[in-house]
């Protein structure tokens, strides 16, 4: 339980490193895109990089190759994914989900916390972390697609050019 071989410590120091130097080869080559974490699919495939590079590194059962293999394929299959994402935007709707505003000139719309399982005291803490803290002085409050709260106070507002994507920005 403590201690098994050395055999089994230097396997994971040289497969580890190897791996090591894999893993910062294939995130070079895919671009920064495959760490961005932008939406929740990009987090999935950060969380099973590292959940691929860990199994690498601690089981015994599967192979070098086998491990690299599957590194570039997540990878590989991001890449493909964000390219057709981009070069297709009638596609995204099927890989990720649109932003959606979820406090609108101070007032909070219930119906979109609802539907996307937040609470009020949620949208309120958000908005006191960004330093506000009177709700009338929100423009608006948007739910980006990695999870994240976004909070754009009435004096930032502006044209609302980076709200027009946003489902519901249509009542700002």
């Amino acid at each position: 339980m403590w201690f098994d071989s050395w055999a089994e410590i230097a396997r994971i120091v040289l497969v580890g490193a190897a791996a090591y130097v894999v893993l910062v080869a294939v995130l070079r080559v895919s671009g920064k895109r495959t760490l961005s974490q932008l939406n929740a699919f990009d987090f999935v495939v950060t969380v099973a990089l590292g959940s691929t590079l860990a199994t690498i590194l601690l089981s015994s059962q599967v192979s070098f190759t086998e491990g690299i293999t599957a590194l570039g394929l997540l990878a590989g299959l991001q890449f493909l994914v964000a390219t057709i994402s981009a070069r297709r935007p009638s596609s995204r709707s099927g890989l990720t989900s649109r932003p959606v505003l979820l406090l609108a000139d101070g007032a909070i719309r219930r119906e979109a916390l609802k539907h996307h399982r937040l609470t009020e005291s949620e949208v309120r803490q958000a908005v006191r972390m960004q330093g506000t803290g009177d709700l009338s002085q929100v423009k608006a409050v948007v739910l980006e697609t990695n999870g994240k709260l976004s909070i754009i106070t009435t004096s930032k507002y502006g044209n609302g050019s980076a709200v027009e994507d946003v489902r519901g920005a249509e009542d700002l």
